[in-house]
């Protein structure tokens, strides 16, 4: 008998860059939630009502621990639309959002990827270590997902 699963890996690398040129890099595994996996199963089979496709990545300040069934941030002070990247035939699919000097500042803690600019299916979440972003530094979160 043949096996056969699947399953969805996704980590965010967050690249600071400061007005120095100095670039600092987090990175950090993340889960996908309940509400992800709804949105791939409907996505896939329901032709009635699928949802719209993910494409904006929020941040926030919230320090609790990610859980399967939070459908949001815990603090969200911004989200910004994010490009999609997949080449056929791997299983490796990519969100990437920048956040410019001025945009996002803070003790940034938390990010995840929706399907709208506001409210929306969350697919993901992560808490990483803080990122003090100031009011010159940009910001460029990327999110990779690994199929298997």
């Amino acid at each position: 008998m043949i096996e056969e699963g699947m399953s969805i890996k996704g980590s965010i690398t967050l690249l600071l860059a400061k007005p120095t040129g100095d670039v600092e890099v987090v990175h950090k595994d993340n889960i996908i939630v309940n509400g992800g996996f709804d949105f791939v199963a409907d996505a896939i089979g329901n032709s009635a009502s699928r949802p719209g496709v993910m494409g904006w990545i929020a941040m926030g300040t919230g320090t609790t621990a990610a859980a399967a069934t939070q459908t949001a941030l815990v603090t969200e002070i911004k989200r910004n639309a994010a490009t999609y990247a997949h080449t056929a035939g791997t299983k490796v699919f990519t969100f990437t959002a920048s956040y410019p000097a001025g945009d996002a500042t803070g003790a940034l803690t938390e990010a995840g990827v929706f399907n709208a600019a506001s409210v929306g299916i969350m697919f993901d979440r992560v808490v990483f270590p803080v990122v003090n972003k100031g009011v010159d530094d940009s910001l460029t979160a990327v999110f990779t997902f690994t199929m298997s």
